[in-house]
């Protein structure tokens, strides 16, 4: 990888940090270990650095230099450590703790007990394993906000894309087999007495809470919220806005300990129970009963799919106006239905599409559509169609082609010059401590405050 293609792959390397598998960050002792850097109070860890290596060689990565990967983890918690004094970014390190909790209960609930769980991470404890998730959090929420305080004005001009290209079109790589796809995607609705159940069901569990069970105990029993039942569907700490509004309104509307009657909200239906409230921040317990469709829902959503697909081959309508009005997928709805890759154009790698839509797509040219087919989006059962827009051959990459795509690396380009910028106004005022291991390191940036020879 030649010097002029780095800084967009060290902007891939910075987001990389904040998105990795969870399961990958927890490995064996990698946790308790050599302290690789200290910038400020933030540690980087040895394994911190061999973490990232092995999982850029995983990700197809050619250049695998230590010191370089050091280096962007030093730069990361720099960000870290200036986001954490920064008065205009949210404290919400309470939340994150009560997040970390619940990542741990649904991790748990995968597992037949906590001992095999902790046994298959290599923690000696839960205590551990859930300091190791918050401290992985905490990271990513600060990291990510700092970074976007400091690069959210940044833009490239026309002029600077088509500069851009003509510095590096020579490196750039060649794109592989791409496809254009649009799609309106529906939620089955329930019948009337399908709702009716799962209403009365709730009545039922409200109606034993006040005759003497406990909220909690009925919540492990019944609910079907993987992330708090196991918890008797507590969450602590919920700042107003981070819930489903029709869960929020009914938790603020309550008396504390009072239970609101039944409500539904996009995830099925709930009893809520506000525990207790302190301003901005509230802690509620909920059951949840999923609203999960019947084969017989599936069947008539796909059926009103069919003809709605009908009414757009019939030019009665255009795919795009039947995304607008009946497509209950927020992201692509008020985007002609059209499904972003992975850098945020609407060109996907087809090697990278699911095998479920893959084979709906078998066969189809530019502009089929497929017929109507049962899928899964969040964990809840959808019915999709999707049509094809464009078939795109592998080829090296040009402006006219790729327009878009050159904008965003020379819009990661400028994004990682004002990070780069912003580090180095820092250093002088940082505490910065690298381990002797990396003394011959070559840093881009001053991380030894060596004194620079005239």
């Amino acid at each position: 990888m030649t010097n002029k293609l780095k800084i967009t792959f060290l902007l891939g390397i910075f987001m990389m940090i904040f998105s990795s598998n969870m399961n990958a960050q927890l490995k064996p002792g990698e946790l308790v270990d050599g302290i690789a850097a200290v910038i400020g109070d933030e540690i980087v860890l040895e394994s911190d650095v061999n973490e990232q290596m092995n999982y850029a060689k995983q990700q197809g990565a050619s250049e695998t230099d230590k010191c370089e990967f050091l280096e962007n983890l030093i730069s990361n918690k720099l960000l870290v450590y200036e986001a954490k004094k920064d008065t205009l970014i949210e404290n919400r390190s309470a939340a994150i703790k009560e997040q970390a909790n619940a990542k741990y209960r649904q991790l748990l609930s995968q597992f037949p007990d906590e001992k095999t769980m902790l046994t298959a991470y290599k923690f000696r404890n839960g205590f551990e394993m859930k300091n190791a998730i918050e401290k992985i959090d905490i990271d990513q929420y600060y990291g990510q906000a700092k970074y976007q305080r400091i690069t959210e004005k940044a833009d490239v001009t026309p002029n600077e894309v088509t500069d851009f290209y003509n510095l590096y079109k020579m490196q750039l790589p060649e794109v592989k087999d791409e496809i254009s796809l649009a799609q309106i995607m529906m939620y089955p609705k329930l019948t009337e007495a399908h709702k009716e159940d799962l209403i009365k069901r709730l009545k039922k569990i409200k109606q034993d809470i006040a005759g003497g069970e406990t909220f909690e105990s009925q919540a492990r029993i019944y609910s079907e919220d993987e992330g708090s039942a196991a918890n008797g569907g507590l969450y602590k700490n919920i700042y107003k806005g981070q819930m489903v509004k029709p869960f929020e309104a009914a938790a603020l509307n309550l008396q504390e300990n009072e239970i609101s009657d039944p409500i539904e909200s996009e995830f099925g239906y709930h009893i809520v129970q506000l525990i207790k409230k302190s301003g901005k921040v509230y802690d509620a317990r909920h059951i949840l009963l999923k609203a999960t469709p019947t084969d017989e829902e599936i069947k008539t959503a796909k059926a009103k799919m069919d003809s709605i697909k009908g009414l757009i081959l019939e030019g009665k309508m255009t795919f795009k106006d039947a995304a607008y009005r009946f497509s209950d997928d927020k992201k692509t709805k008020f985007n002609a239905g059209i499904i972003a890759g992975a850098d945020g154009s609407d060109k996907i790698e087809r090697e990278s599409i699911p095998g479920s839509i893959s084979y709906e797509l078998a066969g189809l040219n530019k502009g089929d559509i497929t017929a109507a087919f049962e899928d899964e989006d969040n964990k809840r059962k959808v019915v999709k169609m999707i049509k094809q827009e464009d078939v795109i051959p592998a080829h090296q990459i040009t402006l006219e082609t790729d327009y878009n795509r050159i904008k965003q690396m020379a819009l990661n380009k400028k994004r990682n010059e004002m990070i780069e910028k912003f580090v180095n106004a820092q250093l002088p005022t940082t505490f910065i401590s690298i381990d002797g291991r990396y003394d011959n390191c070559k840093f881009k940036a001053n991380w030894k405050k060596e004194s620079i020879k005239k």
